[in-house]
């Protein structure tokens, strides 16, 4: 006769037998619940008296903080934009790790696994205080998630060990309630931490409060503007737009959590090389005459034919005013720029003053208010150079200073103290890379901020043909390009290439992102039926 190996059981399925009682496994349930729990709490909290107290975030930023340089790096290119998610998971998965832990000592001995949620909060606590954006209410979330969660783990505990004791007793009957009762509470407790937490997190994202200000103001009246002239767009489908939507404007930062900040708490401060200090509130700069620009905004971690660039309406402050006002020191050639978060750029002076280069401090885009994701209240757009050395969202502080003395956050970390924009084009049509003989179009966008682009070339197995291009506000954006061609059966491999406004053309030298932007034409198959 076979025999059937018996089968492991699961915390989540006891054993038919009610006095069957699985001792560590359901204490690090216990722990596991009691960690969501005090989480969802945290995130919830951190909602309702300070968005930057949220200890998950801040630990991350912590982590990456602590990183060495090349890992920092490693993690961004081969995870891209999901480098911040998959931080955020691993910290959340970290965690539920030490709060399982945690039941198993409780389970040992009394209080035991408080100093487990006590080790946790500490971490939290110091990640939150050392962010940058500390306060005594931003401690609040921490300790009272931790502290709770801690609570509902000693609550889990205690029907666990009713349902030991009566698994020990000889009445079946009183074992079966006592674990049907610390069953319906360990799900009731564990559902409403996940429903939290989910909540917790969209809560601290959306910011109610602030987001509701934010769709309410209505942006000033500009003493200028860049009118979109006749023929800005080809009106090719599946041609990306001359003005990107906001919704689909491409967001690279390290922010974990994007910082929430009120208008009436934001406020400018200009410092270090210059003869008087300014400082100013939102109020002031939006009562300053403000000009509306045009202007594209591109990533240095764009790859050849990748999406992380957006042109849109800006409406800001000429950043240079300012400057002029505060009246930078002989020796003077950098400008770095603080984000709420902490987050640093150093951008060169010279494109900061130049009267020919509207850099703006930005309080609009796309006609309103700025989204919290883009730098709400106020952000800087500098046209000519990748974000990384001007794109400061969120900005608190301009502090005039040198090369020599100071660096933006990406400097120490390997790439280029000035990023300058490389000529670049992508195609964006044809999407699907297959086609019917006859006529095809061939479209997409090209760009090289504050200098345009004057041509732009498709080619076609190596043969070189002239795109029609759009129409443009200035050479500030990207340029819509289009090619109609004649297409003959087989695989043909199309490229594309620009040529800015001073006759430098594209290079065709392939090269990454690091250390200042990635250069090569942007090449795809298409196969002809």
């Amino acid at each position: 006769m076979t025999q059937t190996a018996p089968r492991a059981e699961s915390p989540l399925a006891p054993a038919a037998d009610p006095r069957a009682f699985p001792t560590g496994r359901w204490a690090e349930v216990c722990g596991v619940v009691g960690g969501l729990a005090g989480m969802a709490i945290a995130d919830l909290l951190a909602w309702a008296l300070a968005p930057s107290g949220a200890p998950v975030p801040a630990v991350g930023s912590m982590i990456i903080d602590l990183l060495p340089a090349g890992l920092v790096n490693w993690g961004k290119e081969t995870l891209g934009t999901a480098d911040k998610p998959v931080l955020l998971v691993i910290i959340v998965l970290g965690v539920l790790a030490l709060c399982g832990l945690a039941g198993r000592l409780e389970q040992r001995r009394a209080y035991g696994g408080g100093l487990v949620f006590a080790a946790v909060a500490a971490v939290g606590l110091v990640a939150v205080l050392t962010g940058g954006q500390s306060s005594i209410r931003a401690v609040v979330p921490t300790v009272g998630g931790l502290l709770l969660g801690y609570l509902l783990l000693r609550a889990l505990m205690l029907r666990r060990e009713r349902w030991s004791l009566a698994a020990a007793g000889p009445d079946p009957d009183a074992a079966r309630m006592a674990r049907r009762t610390f069953l319906r509470w360990t799900g009731v407790v564990a559902a409403a931490a996940a429903v939290g937490a989910v909540a917790g997190r969209a809560l601290v994202a959306t910011a109610g409060a602030v987001e509701e200000a934010r769709s309410r103001f209505r942006l000033p009246t500009p003493t200028r503007r860049d009118p979109l002239p006749a023929g800005v767009d080809l009106g090719q489908e599946g041609l990306s737009p001359y003005v990107t939507p906001n919704a689909d404007f491409y967001r690279i930062d390290t922010a974990l959590q994007v910082p929430i900040l009120s208008a009436d708490d934001w406020s400018l401060t200009i410092t270090g090389m210059v003869d008087r200090e300014i400082t100013l509130s939102f109020a002031d700069l939006v009562a300053l005459p403000l000009v509306e620009h045009v202007a594209t905004l591109t990533c240095v971690s764009n790859e050849v034919g990748g999406d992380l660039i957006g042109n849109a309406v800006w409406l800001g402050l000429p950043i240079r005013q300012l400057l002029a006002e505060a009246g930078p020191r002989a020796g003077a050639d950098m400008v770095l720029s603080t984000s709420e978060d902490g987050w640093t750029a150093g951008t060169p002076l010279e494109a900061l003053t130049d009267p020919d280069r509207l850099a703006l401090l930005a309080v609009g885009m796309n006609g309103e208010a700025l989204p919290l994701e883009h730098g709400y209240p106020v952000r800087m757009v500098v046209p000519g150079l990748y974000g990384y050395v001007s794109a400061t969202k969120w900005v608190r502080e301009l502090k005039v200073t040198t090369f020599a003395e100071d660096q933006g956050y990406w400097t120490p970390l390997g790439w280029a103290a000035q990023g300058p924009i490389k000529t670049g084009s992508r195609i964006d049509v044809p999407r699907r890379r297959s086609a019917a003989a006859g006529p095809v179009v061939v479209a997409g966008v090209a760009w090289d901020q504050h200098t345009g682009i004057a041509k732009v070339e498709v080619g076609i197995d190596g043969d070189w043909r002239e795109a029609e291009l759009a129409e443009v506000t200035g050479p500030d954006t990207w340029r819509q390009w289009r090619y109609r061609w004649d297409a003959t059966p087989g695989s043909h491999e199309v490229a594309v290439r620009a040529t800015n406004a001073e006759g430098s053309t594209q290079t065709a030298d392939l090269a990454a992102p690091a250390p200042d932007g990635a250069s090569g034409w942007h090449t795809i198959t298409v196969d002809i039926g």
